[in-house]
């Protein structure tokens, strides 16, 4: 339905018409409505009104505030030897930012920072890789912390990082955050010449989004404040000097269970009820994940890991 509330696209910045569209909270199942709005020119979401209690909706058992686990110092030593492998192009298992660092061409001296950076559990296996300079920036994490002299968790916003850097790093917390504008011209300013910017993140280009519309999983209403699409993020980017390097959608099952789920009322967390259960068996996990990666080689899957260089 169309608003009579004056918007601005947070990514293109159209002011007309938007679609409004009231989804629920189903992570945790309180059912409140929240208004999303879709822009007309780009295709990107955001939430109508931010509620003020907000950190209400990130209670202690959030998935990104579990504790950190650290392995061993012979499981580190591994970890070691498993990424210089990668680098070197040996069929190895690949460490979960194997192919970013890769593509980036980032040493291991580089300074780099994790903006929502939850308990540094990314951060803490780049440091078991070998990484010597990382820094974790979240200013939702309870207190501030120096997992070792190369890997530091801070209790600060994305505004509040001090120094420059050679990569900054934002996964699945632009969509978090108020004001992406604002956050992308930070982050350009805060990079060295030939630096890096990665985000992951939901995107609007979604064939469930298309298809499922509300129930969308990761709509994941109130916390994703925003959900651009690909263009609306990269016209933002570009608009404050980054160069567009390259997109990678990398969305998985969850986009389809996930949604079936919520199509069903079903909260996140009921992770005993019959309709969960039948929808993570493995026969259709199977099913999802060949969907999956057919969605991401056609760019219609539900996120996607945008690369933006700093020339």
């Amino acid at each position: 339905m169309p608003t009579d509330k004056r918007l601005s696209c947070s990514y293109c910045g159209h002011e007309g018409d938007f679609t409004i569209h009231h989804v629920k909270e189903m992570m945790f199942g309180s059912g409140e409505h929240f208004d999303y709005a879709s822009c007309s020119v780009c295709g990107s979401l955001q939430l109508v009104d931010v509620p003020a209690n907000l950190g209400d909706y990130y209670p202690k058992d959030y998935y990104s505030f579990q504790e950190l686990v650290q392995s061993s110092p012979f499981k580190n030593f591994l970890k070691l030897i498993r990424y210089s492998l990668f680098r070197v192009g040996i069929p190895v298992q690949p460490p979960v930012f194997g192919d970013w660092m890769v593509e980036m061409q980032v040493p291991k001296h580089a300074r780099i920072a994790d903006v929502g950076c939850g308990n540094g559990q990314l951060l803490y296996e780049m440091y078991a890789a070998g990484f010597i300079h990382l820094e974790g920036y979240d200013p939702f994490i309870d207190r501030e912390k120096t997992i070792n002299p190369r890997l530091s968790l801070f209790k600060k916003s994305v505004f509040e990082m001090e120094g420059s850097f050679d990569l900054i790093m934002m996964h699945h917390a632009l969509e978090h955050m108020e004001s992406p504008d604002r956050v992308l011209e930070q982050c350009f300013g805060k990079l060295n010449k030939g630096g890096w910017l990665l985000v992951r993140i939901p995107v609007s280009d979604a064939q469930v989004w298309k298809d499922e519309g509300i129930n969308w999983v990761q709509l994941d209403a109130p916390r994703h404040l925003t959900i651009p699409s690909v263009k609306g993020l990269t016209a933002l980017a570009e608009g404050f000097g980054f160069k567009a390097h390259k997109v990678v959608f990398d969305s998985t099952v969850f986009q389809f269970w996930g949604t079936e789920l919520y199509k069903g009322g079903v909260s996140l967390r009921d992770v005993q009820h019959p309709l969960y259960i039948s929808l993570t068996s493995a026969q259709r996990m199977k099913e999802y994940q060949q969907k999956a990666l057919l969605y991401n080689q056609k760019g219609i899957g539900d996120q996607a890991c945008l690369y933006f260089y700093k020339g």
